[in-house]
């Protein structure tokens, strides 16, 4: 059990640029219906060469050398078969194989550089850390670990290669949570200013985009280039063709694979000038070629919605008691001693205070007479907040056992309702700005990235794949 009460603010959310990795590829594989990613995998034209039943299988190749690693045909094939299937399950129309292939190498690009910058900077995940993520993929699967170990063996997924990716995917996360903590930095007067503006009132947009990116100094050659292909795209979108469609085909942002779409974002995160385009736009229309630091991008309008009503929630007022495990206390002392407490008070032979102050191993509320003040039902924890909620005022819980080993006992002392709109909203004006602050500073990273790095891409159909290899390119 956590005793530091958790700020009402969310933490700070990915950002798009990593959306793409959002799910191990191998975890996704996991469905009735989804192909193995063994050799029953069709092969790419865009391999070395198809082999007959009775010709000799040909030797793997490097496709790109990304600094001091390479990516490999198996890896792209593997790759565009999991996103084929991804896309097909969901119901949409594949790209050419060409451009499939493009898409994918850009990701598996970002992807390795993410991977071999956070080896630099010194992040680790721990094979606990990687268990438990492991073990939560197989959750979310609805199966225990060893049904997902025999379910990736049935359809050809290595379990050793499944777990090196998720610990590759765990590496990026917390390398990205660093960049965006790192740079973000809120103050009570931007949150404010936020709150203040008309843009906080009118709620949130769905966007999808289609990006034609540009390097950090890039040239006048460059420049016209991407604009060209902007406008070229922008004709095909008047002519009538869909805009996830050409997103897939053209677009180099990380969500081009999923249509460009962006998902729901707060009005306010938005830059200023993003805002003012937007706010005429109806549903499914979309802006002219937009310049900006990434290149230049064509937005879509999906969607509106505005705020709700009042945020009226119900608070709970209670007391805790914690006995902890020690070297000098086993976990069955432990429970023995919380036993013990809980007679005393059930029988009334002792004040729940006074037991906290006198006994008490959690250090937030001890000295308070383990009084953890009003909260709303989850700032305490889910599992907390369920129990509160079953309990009526001045009844004392059964001691109950925490992750950790230690025991605890609550009483609730009383609910009430409560207006948190003000709380709330100023929680979502800081948690705005952070992502903003947080994006911004991400998409600076990731370009920064891209353009210092020694990409050298060796299959010509896929040259373009990524803008920062157009210069080293190699057949």
């Amino acid at each position: 059990m956590t005793h530091m009460k958790p700020s009402l603010a969310a933490s700070l959310a990915l950002t798009l640029a990593a959306a793409a990795f959002a799910v191990p590829a191998a975890a996704q594989l996991l469905s009735p219906n989804a192909p193995p990613t063994s050799s029953a995998q069709p092969q790419s034209m865009l391999a070395p060469g198809a082999a007959t039943a009775d010709q000799v299988q040909p030797l793997d190749r490097i496709v790109a050398v990304v600094n001091d690693g390479v990516i490999l045909q198996s890896q792209l094939n593997a790759t565009m078969g999991t996103v084929a299937h991804q896309i097909q399950a969901s119901g949409g129309k594949l790209p050419p194989e060409t451009v499939l292939a493009k898409q994918v190498l850009q990701r598996l690009i970002v992807n390795q550089l993410l991977v071999q910058k956070a080896h630099d900077q010194g992040v680790r995940i721990s094979d606990d850390q990687l268990d438990a993520a492991v073990t939560a993929v197989a959750k979310q699967n609805k199966m225990t670990l060893p049904q997902m170990q025999a379910a990736m063996q049935q359809q050809g997924v290595d379990y050793a290669a499944f777990r090196e990716q998720l610990r590759d995917r765990l590496l990026v996360q917390a390398l990205q949570q660093q960049v965006m903590q790192q740079q973000v930095q809120i103050s009570d007067a931007e949150v404010d200013n936020l709150i203040a503006s008309p843009a906080f009132k009118e709620g949130e947009v769905h966007l999808a985009r289609i990006l034609i990116g540009l390097p950090d100094g890039a040239s006048a050659a460059q420049i016209a280039a991407a604009q060209a292909k902007a406008d070229k795209i922008e004709g095909e979108l008047k002519a009538g063709k869909s805009f996830a469609a050409l997103a897939v085909s053209n677009s180099s942002a990380p969500e081009a694979l999923d249509g460009g779409d962006l998902g729901w974002q707060r009005v306010d995160e938005l830059p200023p000038q993003v805002q003012q385009i937007i706010a005429p736009l109806q549903d499914n229309q979309y802006t002219q070629p937009l310049r900006d630091a990434a290149g230049f991008t064509i937005l879509q309008l999906k969607g509106k919605r505005t705020p709700g009503e009042k945020q009226i929630v119900t608070e709970y007022h209670a007391r805790h008691l914690e006995i902890k495990p020690s070297a000098t206390v086993t976990e069955q002392d432990a429970h023995n001693e919380i036993q013990k407490l809980y007679q005393e008070l059930v029988e009334g032979r002792a004040n729940f205070a006074t037991l906290a102050k006198r006994d008490s191993d959690d250090n937030t509320t001890a000295n308070n007479g383990g009084d953890m003040g009003w909260f709303t039902q989850n700032e305490w924890g889910s599992g907390i907040g369920k129990l509160v909620a079953s309990m009526q005022p001045g009844q004392v819980s059964q001691p109950f056992a925490s992750q950790d080993g230690a025991w605890h006992i609550i009483q609730l002392l009383g609910t009430r309702q409560a207006d948190k709109t003000e709380d709330l909203e100023r929680a979502q004006a800081r948690e705005a700005i952070g992502e903003r602050k947080g994006r911004e500073a991400y998409d600076q990273f990731l370009r920064s990235l891209e353009s210092s790095a020694y990409i050298s891409i060796r299959v010509p159909a896929l040259a373009d794949a990524n803008p920062y290899a157009a210069s080293n390119s190699t057949p």
